[in-house]
């Protein structure tokens, strides 16, 4: 318990209590108001009319009228893709061929061109499966329109023209809401980082000042010193995680008080592997790059832009090594699914094999070091 009154007086002489929670919510605020929109209600697009025929003015009116797409121009006559597109001013061009209504009136099919920029895909995500929606319907009406003609009723006409038809429905995130991915990646990535620089230069703190061996050879010394820092980055990473439900309006279904369990447990394990990384780091101002072996992957490869389950195998392992690819499951799973808590035994148990492992792992290189200690003292003796 010396050690760890000790670390706690060394926490409250430091400004690093402020940061870990100020930041983090700084990040929340900021990055949840950023994204509040969640992406482009209405894609600006552009039209090149060369039909000039009532229908394709029809046609216009119905994708201007679509709520993800926003008609800023009209042409009537080709024009470069290149030339309308290099400003970004619209982020595509429909094309309406010429002769489109007469073909319509004989029967005839027609092809209308779209062209997208996709150097941001994002930006292209509403637009594709509204020009379809639009070109479904449009389908559907004249070929209703023709079925009917011919004397068949209505209700036979849809029967034959969609024999089937599709309901989907988008579950836990229906909105493709960025809070639970990139926004929350983003918080607990400053997170990540702010408590691997300090619990990763525990060991070369206390070499510096003479204080490591000074308790024993025994790793409970070194172990009870994470326990703070493990306890404020719980702390501080559900105090933001509220803050972007009330900002962002991010989905969080798990009660606090069950999820502070995993919360605690990947951050005990955070600690440990980042005091493991940094033991043998000789000063405190290098602790930072050794930490980059777990600031970086993490970013990468845990699932906070792309899922785990895009990458190769190989990558796919790698991250089990970290603890923060077993909180994002468990957030996707608890926070967003509404999982119980039992459900995820095995990023529980993830998370208490890194904790097991780091401490084995601490627990010999404090023997090691004690041992050597022991020998240069009996050598300086003789």
């Amino acid at each position: 318990m010396k050690s760890l009154a000790d670390e706690w007086q060394h926490l409250r002489g430091s400004k690093w209590i402020i940061i870990i929670f100020a930041a983090p919510l700084i990040a929340a605020v900021f990055f949840g108001l950023m994204f509040s929109r969640n992406q482009l209600s209405e894609t600006p697009v552009v039209v090149v009319d060369e039909d000039h025929s009532s229908y394709s003015r029809q046609l216009i009116e119905k994708i201007n009228a679509s709520q993800s797409m926003e008609i800023t121009n009209v042409f009537p006559n080709r024009l470069s893709p290149d030339t309308l597109l290099a400003n970004e001013q619209a982020v595509a061009v429909i094309l309406i061929p010429d002769g489109l209504q007469r073909r319509k009136d004989k029967g005839l099919s027609s092809s209308i061109g779209i062209w997208m920029d996709n150097t941001m895909p994002s930006s292209l995500s509403g637009i594709r499966p509204a020009i379809q929606e639009i070109i479904t319907t449009e389908n559907m009406t004249l070929a209703l329109t023709r079925l009917t003609q011919t004397g068949l009723d209505m209700e036979s006409a849809q029967n034959l023209v969609f024999p089937l038809s599709l309901v989907q429905r988008m579950l836990y995130n229906p909105t493709s809401s960025y809070m639970g991915t990139m926004v929350i990646g983003f918080v607990n990535i400053i997170i990540l980082m702010l408590t691997t620089g300090a619990a990763g230069a525990i060991t070369s703190r206390l070499r510096q000042e003479g204080k490591l061996l000074s308790a024993g050879n025994s790793p409970f010394q070194l172990w009870i010193r994470a326990l703070p820092y493990a306890i404020l980055c719980t702390c501080s990473s559900l105090l933001s995680y509220g803050m972007l439900k009330q900002v962002g309006h991010m989905r969080f279904e798990a009660a606090p008080y069950i999820f502070i369990f995993p919360l605690l447990l990947y951050s005990m394990a955070l600690c440990l592997l980042a005091m493991l990384l940094g033991y043998s780091v000789p000063d405190v101002s290098k602790v930072g790059a050794r930490m980059s072996l777990i600031l970086y992957p993490s970013f990468l490869v845990t699932g906070i832009q792309l899922t785990p389950l895009a990458f190769p195998t190989f990558f796919q392992v790698t991250a089990w090594a970290l603890p923060m690819n077993w909180l994002n499951r468990m957030i996707r799973g608890m926070a967003f699914r509404h999982g119980e808590l039992g459900f995820y035994s095995v990023e529980l148990g993830a998370c208490i094999s890194i904790i097991g492992i780091a401490s084995l792992g601490i627990g010999l290189l404090l023997r090691r070091e004690s041992r050597l200690h022991s020998l240069n003292l009996e050598a300086e003796a003789l």
